[in-house]
């Protein structure tokens, strides 16, 4: 069986960033596709960013017990298929979870998927302004949210096995290829 690896942070700290990384570099590693009732946004494509379905799919998928955990961020749900992630298993692909400490929270609650929990912070609020100003993807509005929410999101690393500060993207890649590599059983493997 892989390695099951969570990469949380605040919103506009690198984790999707660093989570893309990963899969693009170690063909080993899968990421967990979560459903979402958030609109794409334009660089985004349905089955390889996230599963887009509206909030009456979306419920049904809850009623059905289809998720290992599920939350609801800035007015939409996300959540992690459990069929999604058992077939990823069972082909022996470690499996990366860009989740929410919400959503960290409640997957740790499955005590099978032996998670390695990372936890990406940017160096500093300022910092993660400029990253969500220049990224450009979301309104003032939801960045706004994203800046007040943040205070919140970082009480909750020690919740986390590691915590990495992204202050460079291959410095902090790095770390998390070492911690990964640390907690694979076979350290002959790919990573």
């Amino acid at each position: 069986m892989g390695v099951n690896i969570v990469l949380s942070s605040p919103s506009g700290a690198g984790k999707t960033t660093i989570t893309k990384k990963l899969s693009q570099k170690y063909p080993n590693i899968k990421i967990s596709i979560s459903h979402t009732t958030r609109k794409p946004r334009s660089n985004e494509i349905d089955g390889v960013d996230y599963y887009f379905v509206d909030k009456i799919k979306f419920q049904k998928l809850i009623e059905e017990g289809n998720f290992y955990e599920y939350a609801k961020i800035f007015d939409n749900y996300y959540g992690t298929s459990k069929a999604l992630v058992k077939k990823l298993q069972d082909q022996n692909f470690d499996v990366v979870f860009d989740i929410d400490w919400q959503g960290t929270k409640k997957l740790s609650k499955f005590k099978e998927l032996n998670l390695v929990k990372i936890f990406i912070l940017p160096p500093n609020k300022t910092e993660l302004k400029k990253r969500l100003n220049k990224r450009n993807q979301d309104s003032k509005i939801a960045n706004d949210k994203r800046l007040m929410q943040y205070d919140n999101d970082i009480l909750h690393w020690e919740d986390y096995d590691y915590i990495v500060i992204n202050n460079d993207l291959e410095k902090c890649f790095s770390q998390i290829e070492q911690i990964i590599r640390n907690h694979k059983k076979d350290k002959m493997s790919y990573i």
